[in-house]
């Protein structure tokens, strides 16, 4: 398995939607981590990508999230690809060869949206702590199928970690001091 490659992906935060997120077991933590990588990956010069499950009928994210988003993707399909995603993708980083993911519901559109990824022929890491579902059981069946997949199921902090990959990286500190505040 590759490492990470900040200078060839994008962060993709799935559908982590105020009507929903009440009912996602610790969606509090989920959306807590969502938002640390997304200000990482802005530090980094890392595209993030956002997806709205049928906003008309569920409303926005998470303001938290959708102010650190690029650009939020609106979808109908579970898999936001299917709406759309690789090419929203590739014109935020031409040439966008891997994905990190994270979102809600864990084992429907994020799982649909990071296989989705995978079909495309993109390398995928899931941020599992940084995701979230109903009941632990189909978050734990998620991790289980997106890693047979093909995907890599990291945490935010292996994330940030591995897009710095050396403390002599010039935002070292700052990606530091965002790991510490939420400490």
């Amino acid at each position: 398995m590759d490492t990470m490659n900040a200078a060839a992906g994008a962060l993709v935060l799935v559908d982590y939607q105020a009507r929903l997120l009440p009912a996602i077991h610790d969606g509090a933590a989920a959306v807590a981590h969502g938002v640390l990588l997304a200000r990482a990956a802005h530090a980094l010069g890392i595209p993030v990508i956002g997806t709205e499950q049928n906003p008309k009928g569920l409303g926005p994210n998470v303001e938290a999230i959708r102010a650190e988003c690029r650009l939020t993707l609106a979808k109908t399909h579970f898999d936001a690809c299917a709406d759309g995603l690789v090419p929203v993708l590739h014109e935020a980083r031409p040439g966008c060869r891997e994905v990190v993911v994270a979102g809600c519901e864990a084992h429907v559109c994020m799982m649909q949206t990071a296989l989705g990824l995978l079909r495309a022929g993109l390398r995928v890491w899931v941020v599992a702590n940084a995701s979230g579902s109903r009941r632990p059981s189909d978050h734990a069946a998620a991790m289980a199928r997106l890693a047979q997949a093909g995907a890599t199921i990291v945490t935010h902090e292996m994330v940030l970690f591995e897009w710095l990959a050396d403390c002599k990286h010039p935002r070292f500190r700052e990606v530091l001091e965002i790991v510490k505040s939420a400490a």
